[in-house]
């Protein structure tokens, strides 16, 4: 799918999804991890946030949400008091050397696996030298249209587990681990830890 077409499928499809996901699954737990690694009143930018339930209900007030779709801003906006802001995972509307911590949940799957790179680079430059990525880490490799997904139809594109692990390493991301955790729609997923090298 063209990118313009996976914003227009997330905008169709952002209320399905809210109302289908889970905001208390062990995924959501996994922020206090990663809060307990971070200096005080850190600042996170969380990366394809859509509605927010997930990520920035669970992340300090001053985090800014960033997501592509309208549709899932204006959701955000109805239940968290995060900064959001309408952009891109390619192009961070966040200065360089500026977030303690980023996370993407169920996002990077979104863009193209030929574009991954470019997105684990981008959130490389948004951290501080030490800062700390929490990521999905896709598990398989595939590039499909999932139709009838929530409703509507959405893109997914993965290059695998171990050439997303081999990515994070050339964006500049070291001190790598994963955990295992249950997904918005109550599956298993692994989701990885990774500093941004000093």
């Amino acid at each position: 799918m063209d990118h313009r077409d996976v914003r227009a499928a997330w905008d169709d499809v952002a209320a399905a999804y809210a109302d289908a996901r889970d905001p208390d699954g062990s995924d959501a737990a996994l922020i206090d991890d990663l809060l307990a690694e971070l200096p005080p009143d850190p600042l996170v930018v969380d990366a394809g946030c859509g509605d927010g339930a997930r990520t920035l209900a669970n992340l300090p007030p001053d985090a800014v949400g960033v997501d592509f779709s309208r549709a899932g801003l204006d959701l955000a906006a109805e239940t968290v008091d995060s900064r959001l802001l309408q952009g891109d995972m390619l192009s961070l509307p966040v200065r360089t050397d500026a977030a303690d911590a980023v996370t993407a949940y169920h996002a990077v799957f979104h863009v193209d696996r030929e574009r991954h790179a470019d997105v684990y680079t981008e959130f490389a430059r948004v951290l501080r030298p030490g800062g700390l990525l929490l990521a999905t880490l896709p598990g398989g490799r595939y590039e499909t249209v999932r139709r009838g997904w929530m409703g509507g139809r959405m893109y997914f594109s993965t290059p695998g587990r171990e050439e997303t692990l081999s990515r994070l390493r050339e964006a500049g991301f070291d001190e790598i681990r994963t955990e295992t955790a249950t997904d918005p729609l109550g599956s298993s997923t692994e989701f990885v830890f990774a500093r941004r090298a000093p």
